[in-house]
């Protein structure tokens, strides 16, 4: 009798000794290309669906009175009190299970049994009962002892992992980049700008650039943790045009040369409640790592290849070190994130400092109306001792170098920018954003503005489960118009080098595509290609072509 209360009942039976597995929530961050909110997740290990023990059969709302194994079922959990359910009071009967399962299932039923011999509850055991089970425990043998010793190898791996892991607080990960490329001879109209191409690209070899970066993720409290990075990278894509409007189109996302090995993150984070967090550090405090990106495959490692491609370049602005950010989750589909940072908070000279240098103030609003919608709405506010902005991108230096000081003016700048991304379906994703500056020299009159835009579209598992397909159009920053006082506007400066009055005389479009190969979880191949129509914003420059062949190792 009990062998066939076992056979209906067991399935929930075992399912309650394989609720111990558990699985790892993973945290996943990239320094320097990763995208990501500032809201820290424990990394410890949590149980999935334990079974929740029921005293009567009635608790179970997916088994009813009329269910051909109900009084199985009931035996089991009011005699012998060996069956448990799922947290939703739900049972599952009709989940298919293994020998493996049912070998523990009647373990565990076995162990009731004698645990009911042992408390002399002998009336509730006949001898039939007993003689049955001593059958089926010698017909499973072989699978107990094999599930016995599945638990002692598994016991035997976690205290090696144990012996040999990194550090029971901190989790190191990393990734490598390699990249490979080289762009079209080309001439431009540099000195003057004067509708002749007067200089050669002295820059078309073909280079290898590489960046390899280490983090440590410390857990300091369930709520927070210590973030530190490592960054060393080698070779550029100079020489380049350098007259200030045309030296950085062609920047590359993984392009940052350093003389040696450098801190580039080191940031304290903190959930303060479960909707509020903070950041606060002296390296790694900036609003590409502090705001949330509306696009999610934002990355100069397994996304698009040029540094505008990532994100709007208002979005890069003062380029912060130091500083400390908010990341607020007020509603459902809603959250704010804030951010004071300053570019040289370790420096005590004149125009640098915590509060004197390059400063920025950010704000942004991200909305996700839908499933499928993501909006982010920003504001900067940044003030540049140089007169430049630090984006990287298209014209970031927009006040012009004096001949007699060698320096340039300061600007306050405000800027204004959008980003919407929509996952039409689960292959497709379109988005774009565009982006406006408004700047001033303090104590004087007139401004320099710039606008730039992106269109995008996004291919995930493209011919293949991991692959990434991209297509990028759009304009880097550009001077649209200039009225300071004479001598500091850049786009006459290049002209006449008169400085007066004026906006750049033609517009730069960026045409970008790539198709990522994930070769492996942790290894990816990009090619790719960038076209430049009238980089430096000047009609009479020559078209680049640039060629790319990235490789990424991460873990």
């Amino acid at each position: 009798m009990l062998a066939w209360l076992l056979i209906a009942g067991v399935n929930g039976v075992a399912q309650k000794a394989l609720a111990q597995e558990y699985i790892n929530t993973e945290t996943t961050q990239e320094i320097g290309v990763k995208s990501d909110n500032i809201i820290p997740s424990s990394p410890s290990l949590s149980p999935e669906e334990p079974m929740a023990q029921v005293t009567s059969v009635s608790q179970l709302k997916d088994v009813q009175p009329n269910d051909w194994a109900f009084q199985a079922l009931q035996s089991l959990v009011e005699r012998y009190g060996c069956i448990a359910g799922y947290p939703d009071s739900s049972y599952r009967g009709n989940r298919a299970l293994t020998r493996y399962e049912f070998a523990a299932g009647v373990n565990a039923c076995l162990d009731r049994v004698n645990e009911l011999i042992t408390t002399a509850t002998s009336d509730l055991v006949t001898r039939e009962d007993l003689e049955i089970l001593q059958k089926l425990q010698s017909e499973f043998a072989p699978e107990l002892a094999t599930l016995r010793g599945r638990v002692d190898n598994l016991e035997a791996k976690t205290a090696e992992i144990e012996a040999n892991q990194f550090s029971t607080t901190t989790k190191l990960s990393g990734l490598l980049i390699v990249g490979i490329q080289g762009r079209t001879n080309n001439r431009g109209d540099i000195n003057p700008r004067d509708g002749q191409k007067d200089t050669t690209d002295a820059g078309t070899n073909i280079n290898v650039i590489s960046l390899a970066q280490l983090y440590l993720t410390s857990q300091i409290t369930p709520s927070s943790y210590l973030f530190t990075g490592l960054l060393d990278g080698k070779g550029k894509t100079t020489p380049r045009f350098t007259n200030s409007v045309s030296r950085n189109d062609v920047l590359l996302g993984y392009e940052f040369p350093t003389d040696n090995l450098i801190v580039s993150d080191l940031n304290f984070h903190w959930l303060v409640t479960d909707k509020l967090a903070v950041m606060v550090g002296t390296e790694g405090v900036s609003m590409p790592y502090a705001f949330r990106g509306p696009n999610r495959v934002e990355s100069a490692a397994t996304g698009p290849l040029s540094y505008f491609a990532q994100r709007n370049p208002i979005l890069n602005m003062g380029y912060g070190h130091g500083g400390i950010a908010i990341d607020w989750q007020f509603a459902k589909r809603a959250s704010l994130q804030a951010i004071y940072t300053s570019y040289q908070p370790g420096n005590s000279g004149k125009g640098s400092g915590l509060f004197d240098g390059n400063t920025t103030t950010g704000v942004q609003l991200l909305l996700t109306p839908t499933d499928t919608l993501d909006l982010s709405l920003y504001y900067v506010n940044n003030y540049a001792s140089d007169g430049c902005l630090l984006t990287f991108v298209g014209d970031e230096c927009l006040t012009t170098v004096n001949t007699t000081t060698g320096k340039s003016a300061p600007l306050q700048t405000n800027a204004v920018g959008a980003t919407l991304t929509w996952q039409i379906s689960p292959h497709i994703s379109a988005g774009a954003w565009g982006g406006y500056t408004k700047s001033y020299i303090p104590g004087q009159s007139g401004s320099v503005e710039t606008t730039n835009y992106m269109v995008f579209l996004n291919f995930p598992d493209l011919f293949a489960k991991g692959n990434l397909g991209g297509i990028y159009v759009g304009q880097p920053p550009k001077i649209t118009s200039s009225d300071l006082p004479v001598g500091n506007n850049v786009p006459d400066f290049i002209n006449t080098g008169l400085g007066r009055t004026g906006g750049q005389p033609g517009t730069t479009t960026q045409i970008e595509a790539f198709y990522r190969f994930q070769l492996t979880d942790n290894i990816s191949i990009t090619p790719g290609i960038i076209h430049l129509i009238q980089p430096g914003n000047t009609p009479d420059s020559d078209s680049v072509t640039i060629g790319i062949l990235r490789s990424t190792f991460s873990f």
